[in-house]
């Protein structure tokens, strides 16, 4: 008699325990489903939706990196970089070395931009972010849109011509021929 009604409080106390159990995972699982409902519906309106390509001039860079950039780096102050999404604006920076800078010091970008490319760095990280960019005149051989560039010699004049040797007449003999004794 003891095991009766022993295994009919085991048995009661099992269907308890697995009725809350059931009970829970039916509230679960509809939660779950609105959840990948929504996520399948941003993924349909992501697809649906044009790819808007950045203001500005585009600046390709290695790695696949691109940024572009808005104003003008030859006379604005403050000029506008688009990186990864985010547009950034960054104000001109005086420099010994002749480079053009634009620094941002709240956000710790900075655009470094010499004759022949640009670095973008990440000062708050101390990481270079891009390296090697150039817009498409300055992989053609031109030079950068900036200062620095305008003041790049062109490509085809030489910094460093050997002058040229005058031209001797056709008549005139080497002196070596006039000097030498005749036998």
């Amino acid at each position: 008699m003891k095991h009766i009604v022993l295994a009919a409080c085991l048995g009661a106390l099992t269907l308890t325990s697995a009725g809350a159990a059931l009970a829970q995972e039916p509230a679960k699982k509809p939660a779950a489903t609105k959840k990948t409902a929504s996520k399948k519906t941003t993924k349909k309106t992501e697809a649906a939706a044009p790819v808007e390509a950045p203001a500005g001039e585009k600046w390709q860079c290695e790695l696949g990196h691109a940024l572009y950039i808005t104003g003008n780096m030859q006379r604005d102050e403050v000029i506008g970089v688009n990186w990864e999404g985010k547009v950034y604006r960054l104000p001109r920076q005086n420099t010994v070395t002749g480079a053009d800078r634009y620094f941002d010091q709240r956000t710790g970008m900075d655009l470094v931009v010499i004759p022949s490319k640009a670095m973008l760095f990440n000062r708050n990280l101390g990481q270079r972010l891009a390296d090697e960019c150039q817009t498409a005149d300055m992989q053609a051989g031109g030079s950068a849109p900036t200062v620095a560039g305008a003041l790049r010699a062109p490509v085809a004049t030489p910094l460093l011509v050997a002058p040229s040797q005058p031209a001797q007449p056709a008549d005139a003999q080497p002196a070596s021929a006039q000097s030498a004794p005749k036998q």
